[in-house]
């Protein structure tokens, strides 16, 4: 028989839509409209002010076309301002609007609430150990 139900594939694609439903959940209990892809993205551009989309992508591990929408409607939402690079007009910086800072700081403790109701059950040795073994396998793997 195959058992695909201890295969690290499978688990950690059922992970995902676990830490998803828990994170769309957690949003709408606090009514604030963010995806877990645009948390990323208004995560990175607060941590580098003036980062450039295609950096941006990278840093989420997402392509840069996926990234190109969320960026739209975080700009549309008015989280974002973005802007021609001054020193590279083929590149578009962003900064986060005054809204965008608020919204980042709103979320902040319910992302570390997420994170601990995903980890519930495990001791912080055991959290510690998981996260280290996901690093490995999703980190030290990227080529870019």
């Amino acid at each position: 028989m195959f058992e695909f139900q201890s295969m690290p594939g499978h688990l950690i694609r059922r992970a995902h839509q676990v830490s998803s439903a828990i994170f769309a959940e957690a949003m709408a209990d606090q009514a604030i409209d963010l995806t877990p892809f645009q948390f990323a993205a208004l995560a990175a551009v607060q941590a580098h002010p003036g980062i450039d989309q295609a950096t941006v992508a990278r840093q989420a591990a997402c392509d840069k076309a996926t990234m190109g929408g969320v960026i739209n409607r975080l700009v549309e939402k008015g989280l974002l301002r973005r802007e021609q690079s001054k020193t590279d007009r083929r590149a578009r910086v962003l900064e986060l609007t005054q809204e965008g800072a608020a919204i980042l700081d709103r979320t902040r403790s319910v992302v570390v609430e997420i994170q601990k109701r995903l980890t519930d059950g495990l001791s912080p040795q055991e959290r510690e150990t998981l996260v280290n073994l996901l690093q490995r396998i999703a980190l030290d793997r990227d080529t870019d």
